[in-house]
Formats: C-alpha cells, structure tokens, sequence
C-alpha cells in the first residue's frame, strides 16, 4: 500500500479543487494544474511555455479592465513586489470556449532557497454562482438608488460611481425639489460588499421619505440619523454623509456634514475653497448634534462632493493622497477650465495607489453653476 510520503507534490496539487499555474519572471507558465484545465477549458499542452498573457486567459476586472499588461496584473505586481495578495481577487478569465468565467483569484511570488523571488503562483477558482447571485443583487439596488439626475435649468450635475466588489456601500440621490431649489445626498456606508450595501437599501427608503426636509439640512440629518440609530442597534456599522441645498435664487450651497470629506468649491478663476461642517457620522449616536454651513456659489463656480474612495488612497510608500492631493490631480486634469473627466481622474487615482483596483467604493457628484 502506497504511504502519503510518496506522493509528489504535483499529485496533490491536482487533488485540489482550486486551478493553480506557475509562471517565471517572465510569465512564461511552467506549470498547469488539472483543476485549471478543468475550470478553464485550457490544457497543459496549450499553455505550458506561453506566457501568461499570451492571449490565453484574457484576464479584465467586473468594470471591463483589461488586467494582462505589467501595470494591473495581479501576478506581475506579486512578482515585481514580492508581496502576494491580501485575500482573493475577482477576475474574469476567458475559457477556451470564449466564455468569461469569473474566478476568485490569489496570487503570491515564488522564492528560492535564498530568498529570491524566481516566479510567481496563481490559484483560482470558479466564481460563477457567487457572482451570479451578486449581480441579481446589483440589480436589485440599482433598482432602489437614486440615479433620475436633474437636467436643464442654471444647475448640471455630473455622478460617477465604481463600486470596490459588485454590489457597494456608496450612496448618492438628486432631487430637485423646487425651480430653484435641489436636494442632494452622498453617503458611504463603513466596509463595502453586501453588508454595505444592504444599508444603502435602507438609505434609499429612508431618501424616499424624507428628502424634502432637506430645506433645513440639519433637519434632515437628524431624522435620518435617529432612524438609522433603531435599525443598526448597536452593530459597528455606520455611514458618514453630506446631506444639502443648492439655493439657486439666492445663490448659496447649505449643507450639513456627518462625518464626511469636505466639499471642494472651485471658482472660475481657478482658485478653491473647502469646505466643512462637523457631524458625527449617521447612525452613531441618538439626537446627535449637527450643524449647517453655508457657502455663497456665483455662475461658473463648481461643487465636487465624493466618498472617502477619492482620499483614502495610498501609495507604495504609504502616503495617503488626502485633499491637498486630489486637489493636485484635478489640477494636473485642467480642471475646473477642462471639465470634470471622471475616466482620467479614476484612472490618476489607480495610478497614485499602485495597485489593480481602489481599496473602496468610490463616488464623485460635480454641480456646475452655468
């Protein structure tokens, strides 16, 4: 009878459940598990000694990305960086039949008996019946957000929204309430995923119910807390938000802050403010006090509300990019002179952080005074 001690490792790699492949440095694959054959169609023999981006797998992220160049490869980065990943990633591979089938993915470098790092590891597996019932679940809320976005008239408003994995914690409505009046609304529920975004469900019923008190922005801030204080119950979860008026007519943005970034205004000459209004974050506490501030808006003026997502980004050395930052990419864009370009300042973002993705939901509202 033939003892476990015999059995060389390439066997119990493919005992596994989960795909797994080897590439060198160069990404040349060196090795393909039978699980990785079963899962993507692909074979030993049709990969071995190809490189992995080689037009085999095709890997994109859930926003279409294409992930196979040296800057948003998970395995390059393990391998470049010699630091694998932190928990899974969802990819989406092309199968040998042309199918995209979505893997949750980790990956990690390789290192000899000296500690060098000579190749890298990925392992997959097939995601298909998590990621289905998430995307009925993105359905669904997107069913439930806020997207009808006021057009025409002195005010434009321009959104942006990614969520981190399929469904978010991010949560924006706009509403114009009079001719001269506009409510809006950015919160973004603490951690991102389903939990999260369970509670954005909640914020729209709770947007539904109360969003004309947003004449008084405090006011409205302190009905939606309390409410959110009866349904959280003493969980960790919280949201921070920006709830307020544009007052067209008398040419003024009255917001209340909870907890939330400041809101930039950009005049036409290029010069900026920003803005704040203390709060404690919805939902933490009962009654909680908040405050209004108000800020005078002329024509060409412009507003950027966003989400924690466009400051909270860090680099390879550890820097947070912060408003000073942000401020400093949009610049570099032209703004506010060339427009908000949300592709190019997501994209300035990724690069900032130096990794595949943003490490949360990430939300930008601009309102133009034409």
């Amino acid at each position: 009878m033939e003892s476990l001690s015999t059995v060389n490792v390439g066997d119990i790699i493919n005992s596994l459940s989960d795909g797994v492949y080897v590439c060198d440095l160069d990404r040349r694959v060196t090795y393909w598990s039978k699980s990785a054959e079963r899962i993507t169609g692909w074979t030993a023999e049709d990969v071995v000694g190809r490189q992995c981006f080689d037009n085999i797998l095709c890997h994109i992220d859930k926003d279409g990305h294409q992930l196979c160049g040296e800057e948003h490869c998970p395995l390059h980065r393990a391998i470049v960086t010699s630091t694998g990943s932190k928990g899974s990633l969802l990819v989406y591979a092309r199968g040998k039949n042309g199918r995209r089938i979505p893997m949750q993915v980790a990956v990690a470098p390789i290192r000899n008996t000296a500690g060098q790092v000579v190749g890298g590891v990925e392992t997959f597996r097939d995601a298909s019946a998590m990621v289905h019932d998430l995307e009925r679940a993105k359905a669904i809320q997107q069913l439930a957000l806020e997207q009808d976005v006021p057009e025409g008239g002195p005010v434009s408003f321009t959104t942006h929204y990614i969520s981190h994995e399929i469904v978010g914690g991010d949560y924006y409505a706009i509403k114009k309430l009079s001719d001269d009046q506009y409510g809006i609304m950015l919160a973004d529920v603490m951690g991102h995923g389903v939990a999260a975004a369970l509670y954005t469900m909640h914020l729209s019923s709770l947007w539904g119910r109360y969003h004309r008190l947003l004449a008084n922005p405090v006011e409205f801030a302190g009905k939606v807390n309390n409410e959110l204080v009866n349904v959280v119950k003493g969980d960790e979860s919280f949201a921070t938000a920006v709830c307020g008026l544009v007052d067209v007519k008398n040419h003024v943005f009255r917001f209340t802050g909870a907890g939330g970034p400041q809101v930039l205004l950009m005049h036409a000459d290029g010069t900026h403010e920003c803005l704040e209004s203390p709060g404690l974050p919805l939902a933490v506490m009962e009654d909680a006090p908040y405050e209004e501030t108000t800020a005078e808006v002329h024509n060409g003026d412009r507003l950027l509300l966003f989400s924690d997502g466009a400051l909270e980004v860090s680099n390879a050395a550890g820097k947070m990019l912060e408003v000073d930052g942000l401020i400093g990419i949009l610049r570099k864009l032209g703004y506010p002179q060339a427009g908000i370009q949300m592709e190019a300042l997501e994209e300035e973002l990724l690069k900032y952080s130096n990794a595949i993705r943003l490490d949360d939901d990430l939300t930008f509202i601009e309102i133009r005074f034409e």
